[in-house]
């Protein structure tokens, strides 16, 4: 049975329509097509803005008070297939509801309902977590945003986010406290064009957008860090954005693999 804008369908009805299963459908997240060599995975909303959007991290193998999670497993040899055996990755969006955390802010996700579309991706992986990657155009970075009063308010977060980067005066300090060399892969723009790099250097906004609030005030030097414009893009090439650890790593497992060819 197709789906229809008529027909609510549940998300077990959604993946058994396309000939896919799993081993518990309470909390399970991705899913396997043997026979057409297919797997699904569900994607959270808040990871799907990116060109790259965050499926599965070892970091998920337990949740913060340590508990196991019972579908990492499973998602893991999902993974494997993809990367050894050559199942093709589908993915579709999953809504998030934060309803069962505690004010602590711990507790399990809750999904609150589904897309019910399947689409076509490749999977990467980079340092400790698996992407399903699209060849859309990527996101634009805040930087790139000249006008963040032109925007709608349907663009709240870039422009939130945007408005602080671009604080002269929390760059300023940035720069003055961590330098104007990239805290990723090192490079200074003064020293590979002289005067002409001098002073030049992106700022990144560390702290995730969806934890950014309207009353919140930046910290230049614990909220922002210096970056080229190419780590810069890497870093919001995936959603949720990498960290500066995570593309550092990234790089020198790349570098590691580089000289043990040579």
């Amino acid at each position: 049975m197709g789906w229809t804008g008529e027909i609510q369908m549940n998300r077990k009805q959604f993946i058994e329509s396309h000939g896919g299963t799993c081993k518990n459908w309470t909390w399970s997240w991705s899913f396997i097509n043997k026979a057409e060599k297919t797997i699904f995975f569900g994607a959270w909303d808040m990871h799907t803005d990116g060109q790259k959007a965050l499926i599965l991290s070892e970091e998920w193998k337990a949740n913060p008070r340590g508990k196991k999670s019972a579908a990492y497993d499973q998602s893991r040899e999902h993974v494997r297939l993809i990367e050894e055996e050559g199942y093709r990755l589908k993915t579709f969006t999953l809504k998030y509801s934060d309803a069962k955390k505690g004010k602590d802010g711990l507790g399990p996700a809750k999904i609150d309902g589904f897309i019910p579309e399947l689409t076509e991706k490749t999977l990467s992986k980079v340092g400790n977590s698996w992407y399903a990657s699209s060849g859309a155009a990527t996101n634009s970075l805040p930087e790139e945003i000249t006008h963040p009063e032109k925007y709608a308010e349907g663009a709240k977060k870039t422009v939130t986010i945007n408005a602080y980067e671009r604080s002269p005066k929390a760059r300023a300090a940035c720069i003055a406290h961590h330098g104007v060399t990239c805290m990723t892969c090192g490079f200074n723009f003064e020293q590979a064009y002289g005067t002409l790099g001098e002073g030049f250097i992106h700022v990144h906004h560390i702290i995730p957008i969806g934890k950014i609030a309207v009353e919140y005030e930046v910290n230049p030097v614990t909220d922002l860090v210096p970056v080229c414009p190419n780590c810069h893009a890497m870093i919001h090439r995936a959603e949720p954005p990498l960290t500066i650890q995570q593309l550092r790593e990234h790089l020198e497992g790349k570098n590691a693999k580089k000289d043990s060819a040579a």
